[in-house]
């Protein structure tokens, strides 16, 4: 009988860069989203861990057996001048990791790392391609919103809200 695999949820390290960068490439490539105004050509994606490490972020990282295996992190939220409000930012896994209900889990414990930091609010940019992602914010109670002006990543067409 196979063990079922153990996850570990830690706080994002330099080491954690590099293959946390590739996740999130091949699966923006996967949706046909390796393209500008994207997360794909963010400038801090190959050094997240230096991006999140100052006060108000935060990115936390999914391990199996050492292996990086996901995350997600949550940062001041650019596209509204509201400081209770942060945006939910870069919640991918690896397609080993996918199905297994992790998303939920990831998202749960980002929002309680929000509410801990005194954020009251949690916005959310997505695209249309990314309908699993839509469903999970969904069903996390995530209700969609119009455009912000301040949107960061251009191509994102979908928007998203949640208090905390």
């Amino acid at each position: 009988m196979d063990k079922e695999p153990v996850y570990i949820y830690t706080k994002l390290t330099a080491s954690h860069d590099a293959p946390l960068a590739a996740i999130i490439r091949a699966n923006l490539k996967r949706f046909h989203l390796d393209i500008p105004g994207t997360a794909y050509y963010d400038k801090s994606l190959d050094r997240l861990s230096t991006f999140y490490d100052c006060p108000g972020r935060y990115y936390l990282v999914l391990l199996r057996e050492g292996r990086v295996m996901g995350g997600v992190g949550l940062a001041e939220c650019e596209a509204f001048s509201d400081p209770a409000c942060c945006e939910l930012q870069k919640l991918y896994l690896a397609d080993e990791a996918k199905g297994q209900g992790i998303s939920y889990e990831l998202m749960q414990r980002i929002e309680e790392k929000a509410r801990e930091t005194g954020y009251k609010r949690m916005y959310l940019e997505t695209h249309t391609n990314l309908q699993a992602a839509i469903h999970l914010y969904e069903r996390c109670g995530y209700r969609e919103t119009e455009r912000p002006e301040g949107v960061v990543h251009s191509t994102m067409n979908r928007f998203y809200i949640k208090e905390l």
